[in-house]
C-alpha cells in the first residue's frame, strides 16, 4: 500500500497541535520551576538595616577569600606540581583534611560560601550561563534552570552586603558566576569595587570588568588572567590598609580551558594545568607578601579553597570522583587558614567544614549579628581552625540540582542510586551505597548489605532531610 502525502490542511493541523504540545510542556514546566520560589526581598532589606557600623572600626580583622575554580586536593601535594607558597601558608596556619564545597559545581558553591546556606536554599541550584548564551534555550529545554532564576535572589543576603553595612571596604577579584544584568552583578550585591568576569571561562562572550564598565572587551587574553588579578588583588588591599577590609579573590583557574602566563607556561610536570596551578601559588604569595609588606598579616585572616572537586584535569588526592559527581571527589575540596597569632600554626584537622560556615566565621569575626529570619546552615568556623572545638556539623548533605541525593552522618555516607563513574556500567543508574569514611575515604567498600541497620537509618536522615526542604525550601523562620 503507498504512503498518504499529508495535505496542506493535516500538515497545519498536525503543527498547531504539535506547536500546543510544546507550549503546553513550557508553560507547564515553567509553572514548575516556580514552585517553592517564594521570594521575599524585604526581608534581606530589613536584616541589612538592622546592622550598626563597627563602634571600634580599627579593632576589626581583615578578611581574604582566596577562591580557586575546580582545584583538587590532591594538587596541593602532587609531585608533579610545585607549590611552595601554599605549604608555607599551610606551615604557618592550619589544613582541614575534611573541607566540603556546598556543591560539586561552580554557581551553587559560590551561592552557598557567600550565603551560609544550602545552594538550594538560594535557587542557584544549576551553573549560570551569560545572557546570550544559545545553551540557555536548551538548559530551559531540559529543566536544568530550576526556579527561572538566573542570578542570586535579592532575598538573600550575601557575606560582603553584611560587612559593607558594619563599616568594612569590601572587593571583590575574579570569576563572579551569580548574574550578569542590572541587579545582579558584585556592584550591586555589597561590593564596593569589582575587577574581574561575569561568567565561567569556558563561556562566551568572555569580558574583563572594571565595576560596571567592560575595560578588557572579549575575548579576553586568558593567559593574563592570574596574573592581572593579582595585581587588582594587591592594589585593593594597598588602598584600604587603614580601614577593615573584605577581599574576594575568586580565580579563574584551573577551570577548563587552563591558561598560564608565559612566565609559567612549561615549568610544572602536569601540564597546562600545573602550570595554572603554579600560577596560582605565586599569586598566594604575592598576596601574603602585600599584608607582610603593610605590617597587616597579625590583622587579617586568609583562607585558600577551591569552589568544587577537578573536573577533567587536577588530582582529588585520595578521594573517589571529580566535579559534577557525588562521591567525595566533586564536593572534597583544598581548605587552608591562615591568622599568625590567631590560628595555630603547622596544624592539621580533620573535622568537617563547608564552604557556607565562612559566611558565619567572617559574620562572627566582625561582630555582625546573623539574620534571625532565615535558616543559617553554616556555622562559625574559628574555634575548629584554632583547634578549641569539634566540628559543628554532624550531617552534611549533598545535592544533585534540586534533589539530595547522599548524606554524611558523623564518618558513614549513604548514596541514594547514583550515576555510577564506572565506564563499563555508565550511564546505568547503580546504589544505593553505603561507605565507612575513617576506614574507607576513598569510597572502594559499600556496606549496604552488611550493615542493614545503619543503612536504614542513614536512609531515614536523607528522607527527613528531604521532607523539610520540600515544606520549607527557602528556609524561612
Amino acid at each position: 500500500m503507498g504512503s498518504k502525502k499529508m495535505s496542506r490542511r493535516d500538515f497545519l493541523k498536525f503543527g498547531a497541535i504539535a506547536g500546543g504540545v510544546l507550549v503546553a510542556g513550557g508553560v507547564g514546566r515553567q509553572v514548575y520551576n516556580t514552585l517553592g520560589r517564594d521570594f521575599k526581598p524585604a526581608r534581606a532589606r530589613a536584616y541589612l538595616d538592622s546592622i550598626l557600623p563597627s563602634p571600634t572600626p580599627e579593632t576589626a580583622p581583615n578578611m581574604i577569600i582566596i577562591l580557586c575554580d575546580d582545584l583538587g586536593p590532591g594538587d596541593l601535594e602532587s609531585p608533579a606540581v610545585k607549590t611552595p607558597n601554599l605549604k608555607r601558608m599551610a606551615a604557618e596556619g592550619t589544613t582541614l583534611t575534611s573541607f566540603y564545597a556546598s556543591a560539586s559545581v561552580c554557581s551553587p558553591s559560590r551561592a552557598g560560601l557567600l550565603t551560609g546556606r544550602y545552594p538550594v536554599r538560594t535557587l542557584i541550584s544549576t551553573p549560570l550561563l551569560s545572557t546570550g548564551n544559545p545553551m540557555n534555550i536548551v538548559m530551559d529545554l531540559l529543566g536544568r534552570y530550576s526556579y527561572n532564576v538566573q542570578g542570586i535572589p535579592k532575598d538573600e543576603v550575601l557575606l560582603p552586603e553584611a560587612l559593607h553595612k558594619r563599616g568594612y571596604r569590601t572587593g571583590m577579584v575574579g570569576k563572579w558566576h551569580l548574574g550578569g544584568t542590572a541587579g545582579y552583578i558584585p556592584n550591586d550585591r555589597g561590593f564596593d569595587s569589582f575587577y574581574g568576569a561575569l561568567w565561567s571561562n569556558d563561556d562566551t562572550p568572555y569580558a574583563i570588568y572594571r565595576d560596571r564598565q567592560v575595560v578588557v572587551p572579549a575575548p579576553a587574553d586568558q593567559d593574563v588572567l592570574t596574573r592581572n588579578f593579582t595585581l587588582a588583588a594587591q592594589d585593593f588591599i594597598r588602598s584600604n590598609q587603614a580601614s577593615p577590609f573584605f577581599l574576594y579573590l575568586a580565580h579563574a583557574m584551573p577551570h577548563f580551558p587552563e591558561h598560564a602566563s608565559a612566565d609559567f607556561q612549561g615549568k610544572s610536570q602536569a601540564g597546562l594545568y600545573g602550570d595554572a596551578v603554579e600560577e596560582i601559588d605565586w599569586s598566594v604569595g604575592q598576596i601574603l607578601g602585600t599584608l607582610a609588606e603593610l605590617g597587616l598579616d597579625e590583622k587579617t585572616l586568609v583562607l585558600f579553597s577551591s569552589d568544587n572537586g577537578p573536573w577533567m584535569q587536577g588530582n582529588p588526592g585520595e578521594a573517589r570522583g571529580r566535579k559534577l559527581e557525588w562521591f567525595e571527589g566533586g564536593f572534597h575540596v583544598p581548605f587552608l587558614a591562615r591568622w599568625p597569632g590567631v590560628i595555630p600554626a603547622g596544624t592539621t584537622s580533620a573535622e568537617v567544614g563547608v564552604n557556607f560556615d565562612l559566611f558565619a566565621t567572617c559574620c562572627q569575626m566582625a561582630g555582625v549579628p546573623l539574620p534571625q529570619d532565615r535558616i543559617i546552615d553554616g556555622k562559625d568556623l574559628l574555634p575548629v581552625l584554632k583547634g578549641e572545638a569539634a566540628s559543628p556539623h554532624e550531617t552534611f548533605f549533598y545535592y544533585d540540582i534540586r534533589t539530595p541525593v547522599a548524606v554524611r552522618y558523623q564518618h558513614w555516607k549513604y548514596i541514594r542510586k547514583s550515576l555510577i563513574d564506572i565506564a563499563t556500567y555508565w550511564p546505568t543508574q547503580q546504589g544505593p551505597f553505603l561507605f565507612d569514611l575513617h576506614t574507607d575515604p576513598n569510597e572502594s567498600y559499600s556496606l549496604i548489605e552488611d550493615m542493614p541497620e545503619r543503612t536504614a537509618q542513614m536512609a531515614q536522615i536523607l528522607e527527613d532531610f528531604e521532607a523539610q526542604m520540600k515544606h520549607n525550601l527557602r528556609g524561612w523562620l
